[in-house]
């Protein structure tokens, strides 16, 4: 019997990745399954879908601004226009496409297609992968057929309890196949040296990497760690001229622009200094990674700070904020942690109850069920 399944997601890596591995097992159970994904114009998802081999169609719309200035008043008015159009052009692509069932994994563009699916009568699921639910997933509540969230904690903000159910948040493939010494190997890092890895980002953070200079500085030259640390993109020349002006230079002092290779690095950690976005936060529970973490207080209803503090009440991470430290408490409090073998093995374990391995196979089954329900109504 074949199978349609829609996915709309789009914005950022932390929305399109679960979709895309959730299809990806689907297409392992059901061969002959076909799917459709919808996104929104002009973003990350038009680069990221067709790369993986799957059809996609775009809607054009806009987040809503809080704020009562005139031009976001104005933003907002088109933004609630584009809602409009968009449910429009969702219909025509659900009428063409015809799915089993609609799925949405995060972004703006998943309310006006996973309200015009349930309005065609086409059962839909949405995941959200904070802890706390966004805007798109409170105005969908009504209206899908299941929740699908990241945490146990996170059903206390659901005013419908039957239909949530926790399934975690998908990680990439390449995070099942490595273990710590093999990672270590690959990489060329001593198997006895404690390793840090330092990431805030692909663009990275200003004042995240004012503090690891400071952390690099009390280092020095002659370190009992090796560091790895991404500056972001757009930093890496600032900070390189910087660390070389302070003749901060060492085999164990890794800087790099970007991460490419990031579940070989984290694979390989002891600690990771990190933000605390949904799919950090499934990478590092999936590996169980003891973590300083430091919410970026540049996001919609400070949901990283929320984030974070799910992990830090299970004991899984030493949370930081922003303007409470520099590099001297940074590197204080990692090399404190670093040097309590307890305190670390206490966080590994808290971290990895707090993860979902299999949360592919959950969702995908979720899916399966779906579909085959609307099939046989």
């Amino acid at each position: 019997m074949s199978m349609r399944v829609l996915f709309t997601c789009g914005g950022t890596a932390g929305h399109i990745n679960p979709a895309l591995g959730v299809a990806g097992r689907i297409k392992e159970l059901v061969p002959d399954a076909e799917f459709l994904f919808v996104g929104a114009e002009g973003h990350m998802e038009t680069e990221l879908v067709p790369r993986e081999g799957y059809a996609l169609k775009t809607v054009r719309i806009s987040g809503f601004q809080r704020s009562l200035a005139p031009k976001m008043i104005a933003a907002n008015i088109r933004a609630v226009g584009r809602v409009v159009s968009s449910q429009r052009l969702a219909r025509r692509y659900i009428k063409e496409f015809q799915p089993d069932v609609a799925v949405g994994t995060g972004g703006y563009v998943c309310y006006p297609v996973l309200k015009t699916a349930a309005a065609m009568g086409i059962p839909t699921a949405v995941h959200e992968s904070n802890a706390l639910p966004g805007l798109t997933t409170r105005l969908l509540e009504k209206t899908v057929d299941r929740i699908l969230v990241g945490f146990e904690d996170s059903r206390q903000y659901y005013k419908n309890p039957d239909k949530v159910q926790v399934t975690g948040t998908p990680v990439r493939v390449d995070f099942r196949d490595l273990d710590k010494a093999k990672a270590r190997r690959e990489l060329g890092l001593d198997p006895d040296r404690p390793v840090v890895l330092a990431v805030f980002g692909s663009l990275g953070a200003d004042y995240m990497n004012s503090a690891m200079q400071g952390f690099i500085r009390r280092m020095g030259n002659g370190t009992g760690l090796h560091l790895i640390y991404a500056t972001g993109k757009r930093y890496y020349d600032g900070v390189r001229e910087k660390l070389d002006a302070a003749g901060l230079h060492s085999p164990c002092i890794d800087v790099r622009e970007y991460i490419y290779d990031m579940p070989k690095v984290m694979t390989a950690a002891d600690l990771i200094i990190c933000r605390s976005g949904a799919s950090t936060i499934s990478e590092l529970t999936y590996l169980g990674k003891p973590a300083v973490m430091v919410p970026s207080p540049n996001v919609v209803n400070n949901h990283q700070e929320k984030n974070a503090r799910v992990l830090e009440k299970a004991g899984a991470v030493k949370m930081l904020l922003e303007g409470q430290f520099d590099g001297d408490k940074l590197y204080d409090t990692v090399t404190g942690l670093l040097n309590d073998k307890a305190a670390l093995d206490a966080m590994h374990k808290a971290s990895l109850k707090l993860g979902v391995a299999d949360a592919t196979d959950r969702i995908a089954s979720i899916v399966l069920g779906l579909a085959q329900k609307g099939k046989t109504e």
